[in-house]
């Protein structure tokens, strides 16, 4: 992979491969490509930087200062300094994301920067129309963006996963006002398990077939997702599954519309094109031409 350097563990194995992206004024922007498939938890480690994780595909199970949640291709993670993570991977699989590292002192200088310096990390949802915009600047940091435009757009990013207030892991369990301790851990640990199929390839499952997957009911499932999220199954299979079509027009990996509309569990290629437009405003060429990492127009 062109531009990627290994990152290697301890005994020479390889980990992961990383790539840089550019270096926005008092920040770092890189993207990661984990290639760990082990199930068991690594070494616990501190963080030594402000650093945003913007997932792009597969999925793992992550301990930010002994919480557990299961991250997935909708996630954002913001962790500080002496933040403890250690992550495993149960879906077997490896999985990407885009990060910046972040100065203080660039964090201190923004309006928002007291919520960003005073906040334990924290896990929020990555919102689809701005994981687009975090798509299309990757793309756009490999074909070459200069300094000014990476910088304010960065800028622009951060601001957009703020604007409606970080979560802490865990607050969305708060949704249930009045709910025991131990139901609501049951349905957080129900949830995170949801997320773990369809992040996995689930989204193809059906509804009955998905609640077959985790041990309950359609109607169980789907009442205790929505109370725990705030979101539909529905709108979260959407969000996943555009996440996978959208990695894999970056990637080229696309010979024929249907057949990506079918691998990734739409009805037929207009239910593709439709699903797209209304969440992102964009044909899946449209969007191929976005995400290209080269220049499209000399075929």
């Amino acid at each position: 992979m062109s531009g990627f350097r290994d990152v290697r563990a301890a005994d020479g194995r390889v980990q992961a491969r990383m790539r840089w992206l550019g270096c926005p004024d008092g920040m770092g922007f890189y993207e990661v490509r984990c290639l760990n498939t082990e199930p068991r938890w690594a070494v616990a480690r501190p963080c030594d930087s402000f650093t945003l994780h913007l997932a792009r595909s597969g999925g793992y199970l992550r301990r930010l200062n002994g919480r557990e949640r299961f991250v997935d291709p909708t996630s954002a993670l913001f962790l500080k300094p002496s933040d403890d993570l250690t992550i495993s991977h149960p879906l077997g699989c490896g999985d990407s994301y885009s990060a910046i590292e972040i100065d203080t002192e660039v964090l201190a200088e923004r309006p928002d920067g007291e919520r960003w310096l005073t906040s334990a990390g924290w896990e929020g949802r990555l919102p689809v129309e701005v994981d687009l915009r975090h798509r299309a600047l990757v793309a756009d940091s490999l074909r070459g963006v200069d300094g000014f435009e990476l910088t304010e757009r960065v800028h622009g990013l951060l601001g957009s996963l703020l604007a409606d207030g970080p979560t802490r892991p865990g607050d969305d369990l708060g949704r249930a006002v009045g709910r025991r301790p131990a139901t609501l851990a049951a349905h957080g640990r129900l949830t995170d398990r949801v997320r773990e199929v369809i992040s996995g390839g689930g989204y193809t499952l059906g509804l009955t077939e998905l609640a077959r997957e985790v041990n309950c009911s359609p109607h169980h499932l789907s009442r205790v997702f929505h109370r725990t999220t705030g979101q539909s199954l529905t709108a979260y299979r959407n969000q996943v599954r555009t996440r996978a079509v959208l990695t894999a027009l970056a990637g080229g990996e696309v010979e024929s519309l249907r057949r990506l509309a079918a691998e990734h569990g739409f009805a037929d290629q207009s239910h593709l094109t439709r699903t797209l437009r209304q969440q992102l405003g964009h044909s899946p060429t449209q969007l191929r031409r976005i995400l290209a990492t080269t220049e499209v127009g000399g075929k």
